[in-house]
């Protein structure tokens, strides 16, 4: 990508006493673009979001929002940037319409400009038809949406969205899944945090791993699976001799945690999908009857449990 990015963080440190909350950590988000931000809790993940809304400021290094610092230009980044908290508070006797209507108001925004953000704000989340039910009154990804629809109101360039699955059905979080690639649709650079690691690969175009402060990988699934051990689960089912099949897979230097159940066996192997095709062939070679072999994609947890080591603070 060429274009400037929407959201940059060069080297930001963060210290809290003796703790490095954020170590060095540099990553770019481009227009369009759904990053992922994955680590632990106490991994830095919310230090680096409030950093970016101008809630907190870092020790050293600098981030820009649209290419204005979080330091020398806060006013700026927050005409540019809607963020959603893990949580956030609502208020007492509004509904839906008041509450979105507040924060245009708190924007700035007056007459038809105030008027045609509410209308694509509500309809856009779904919540034009809820307009006037009170907040108590609603379920807990409609919350969620309202939180979406308050952090858009303004339309900023950049989202930085903060467990916004948490705590949702299967049903909001597929929901807000579509949401969010709307908003990259429609050239909205958004940063996402999650801990339902299966949610982000669905939606991400990039993520980012940290873990105690460190950013450890940051790409593509696809690239990150590439950087770590190239390895792979194998699932093979056999007919013949059992005890055949398991002593020719145990004597493989390329082989390992081979576990036999029955007549299936279940191994990994280092190797790409060619060097997959070559051990199949192996197998029936070497009068194997193999009547199944699978070979399970890495997922995004088998990725994160490959470059991190469960290191807390």
């Amino acid at each position: 990508m060429t274009s400037m990015p929407q959201i940059e963080l060069r080297k930001v440190h963060r210290w809290f006493g003796d703790t490095h909350a954020v170590n060095d950590v540099s990553f770019e988000v481009h227009a369009g673009e759904v990053f992922g931000y994955i680590g632990p809790n106490g991994a830095g993940k919310t230090t680096s979001m409030r950093i970016l809304a101008t809630l907190d400021e870092p020790n050293e290094g600098d981030a820009l929002v649209d290419g204005f610092s979080v330091v020398e230009d806060p006013d700026r980044v927050r005409r540019r940037l809607g963020f959603m908290p893990d949580y956030f508070g609502t208020y007492d006797n509004v509904n839906v319409h008041e509450y979105l209507d507040f924060f245009a108001r708190a924007y700035g925004l007056r007459g038809n400009d105030r008027v045609r953000a509410l209308t694509f704000v509500k309809d856009f989340t779904g919540l034009d038809k809820l307009a006037t039910k009170p907040i108590n009154g609603l379920s807990k990804g409609m919350k969620q949406r309202l939180c979406l629809g308050r952090t858009m109101i303004h339309d900023p360039s950049v989202l930085v969205l903060d467990e916004p699955a948490a705590g949702l059905d299967p049903r909001a979080r597929i929901e807000l899944r579509e949401m969010i690639s709307r908003l990259a649709d429609i050239g909205k650079a958004v940063l996402i945090s999650s801990h339902i690691l299966t949610e982000l690969a669905e939606v991400c175009d990039r993520v980012g791993i940290i873990e105690q402060g460190q950013l450890v990988a940051v790409g593509s699934v696809d690239e990150i699976s590439r950087k770590a051990e190239a390895t792979s689960m194998v699932e093979v089912r056999f007919v013949g001799s059992i005890e055949q099949a398991q002593a020719w897979l145990h004597q493989r230097d390329d082989l390992h945690e081979v576990r036999v159940d029955g007549r299936k066996a279940t191994l990994t192997h280092a190797g790409d999908e060619a060097a997959q095709a070559v051990l199949l062939r192996e197998m029936i070679h070497a009068g194997l009857e193999v009547v199944e072999f699978r070979c399970r994609t890495k997922s995004l947890e088998d990725i994160f449990l490959e470059v991190t080591e469960g290191r807390v603070q």
